[in-house]
């Protein structure tokens, strides 16, 4: 009799749906939620900085609910190459990313970064920023903390040191080791010792990430060293903003791919990251000689200073546009020129006539040569193809990555990335051109860079998960910045979550600042 009054009352207690209490309750959304999977309507609940539930939650109360009908609920977007070193101080709320959906970014691309990352996260958690931040520990950093910008190889004392300083930036949490093989000192760096560094990296769990030796005549041979330092260090690879730059490349991007998808085959694991755009965004220093670039700007002044060398220069900066069967420098857009802000906008081609020179490319080769005596500038370059783009952003192991800082309105004239990466794909690539689904543009933006750089409990909407959650009427999302415009937050965007705290509500960003340091645990 007993028995049977237990069983009995088990049953009726299973029955009973006690409510279960949220701080937030989605409802009523297009649940994608980052894996690649075909969407369905579920509802999500956050309480403090997590996802609690996910599902049919018709029992659950909240202190705040939030009907999605009509829109898409997705896992906040990952930004996987930024350069927001500095500028968090100076926009903590990092608008330009949030404004796009991107809730986390990883820094310390290109070979650059802070040198001390555990000052860097210290203070990012004291400040308090919008979004959530990793780091890479760069390698042009590290040998500029050991031989400065010389140009020749490091001793094995050198290499010693430059071990020791990896090794202690990656306890103190960075998720890698980027490379940018065309800045100084790293254009200066053998493959072996790259290697010896990317070693240390892999005992901690890293990631090797690399801006690669060349992305034009020569993008074959530079994957290719990428691909062999993974496989010499036993790491995995991520090949930064792929493309294939310069008019004379134009339709090579089927070789460069190629190669990735034979190094995976072989058990290397390569991935790439892409920004949606044909333009590129860099220094105007990539337009001379790198032997011309090492030990500071003194030695670079006292260079340029004698006529031989400034032929020289003048000459290689020709050679470059001939290749790409340019007669001027039009193609090479000023983003930001400390020495004269009146040039950003504007071209190599007409700054040099506003000069009062000759419209002829050797003035034009003259005018980079004096602008790189005055610090040099951030610039645009227009040369890539419409067509290689699309076919890169079709491949399924390649990221979408915006390569931009925290923009300063109005400062400037940046790259439009910096404003509309991923709202750029959404709009023109999925909803636009079809070029891939919905689903899998969100996997690429979440789960994807996640799983590369070891996220642990980011980019996916499930339970036990971090709170950071976008909606967005796919419908609506689309960029407003342009290259002659560009500072023009995306559209779409509609509620957004950092660690479980709102922070975009109804299109308005609202001042919370929820955003932590994500630090490699290895």
């Amino acid at each position: 009799m007993k028995k049977g009054l237990l069983v009995g009352l088990s049953i009726f207690y299973s029955t009973i749906n006690f409510a279960q209490e949220a701080d937030y309750i989605i409802r009523n959304g297009k649940l994608i939620d980052g894996s690649g999977n075909n969407w369905q309507y579920k509802d999500v609940a956050i309480k403090q900085n997590k996802i609690v539930a996910v599902g049919n939650l018709k029992n659950w109360k909240a202190a705040k609910e939030i009907d999605a009908k009509g829109l898409v609920v997705a896992p906040g977007f990952i930004d996987v190459h930024t350069h927001i070193e500095g500028d968090e101080t100076r926009n903590p709320l990092a608008s330009n990313f949030i404004y796009d959906g991107v809730t986390t970014v990883i820094t310390g691309n290109c070979g650059g970064s802070f040198a001390h990352l555990k000052t860097y996260f210290d203070k990012i958690d004291s400040m308090g920023t919008s979004i959530n931040i990793a780091s890479l520990i760069g390698q042009n950093t590290i040998r500029k903390e050991v031989m400065g910008t010389a140009n020749r190889n490091a001793t094995e004392t050198e290499l010693m040191a430059m071990e020791k300083i990896t090794q202690t930036a990656m306890n103190e949490g960075a998720v890698g080791m980027s490379t940018g093989l065309i800045y100084i000192p790293g254009a200066y760096t053998p493959t072996d010792e790259i290697i010896r560094l990317a070693k240390v990296v892999a005992n901690n769990g890293g990631v090797y990430v690399s801006h690669i030796r060349n992305e034009e005549d020569k993008v074959a041979e530079a994957i290719q060293e990428a691909i062999q330092i993974g496989r010499a260090a036993k790491l995995p690879v991520e090949i930064s903003h792929f493309k294939v730059n310069a008019q004379q490349n134009w339709g090579r991007s089927n070789e460069t791919i190629a190669l990735v998808v034979a190094a995976r085959k072989e058990g290397i694991d390569v991935t790439m990251d892409q920004y949606p755009y044909t333009a590129s965004s860099t220094q105007l220093s990539i337009l001379l000689p790198e032997w011309v670039l090492a030990d500071g700007q003194d030695s670079i002044l006292t260079r340029l200073q004698r006529p031989e060398i400034r032929k020289q220069v003048s000459e290689h900066a020709l050679a470059i546009i001939k290749k790409r069967g340019l007669k001027h420098f039009g193609y090479a857009m000023v983003a930001n020129y400390n020495a004269d802000t009146s040039y950003n906008g504007k071209s190599i081609e007409e700054i040099n006539i506003i000069r009062g020179n000759k419209p002829t490319a050797k003035n034009e080769a003259e005018t980079i040569i004096q602008m790189m005596e005055k610090g040099g500038a951030q610039m645009v370059y227009h040369g890539m193809g419409e067509s290689d783009v699309t076919n890169i952003m079709k491949y399924p192991f390649n990221m979408i990555a915006s390569d931009a800082g925290i923009a300063i309105m109005n400062e400037g004239r940046p790259h439009p990335r910096a404003y509309g990466t991923n709202a750029r794909v959404l709009g023109k690539y999925v909803r636009e051109e079809k070029v891939i689904p919905l689903e899998e543009a969100i996997r690429r933006m979440t789960s994807l860079p996640a799983e590369k750089f070891n996220l642990q409990n980011r980019g996916l909407i499930k339970e036990g998960y971090f709170a950071d959650i976008v909606l967005f009427d796919e419908n609506e999302v689309g960029d407003k910045a342009k290259y002659d415009d560009p500072h023009h937050f995306s559209v779409g965007f509609k509620y957004i979550w950092v660690n479980g705290a709102l922070t975009i509500n109804n299109s308005e960003h609202n001042g919370t600042r929820k955003g932590v340091s994500i630090r490699n645990k290895n």
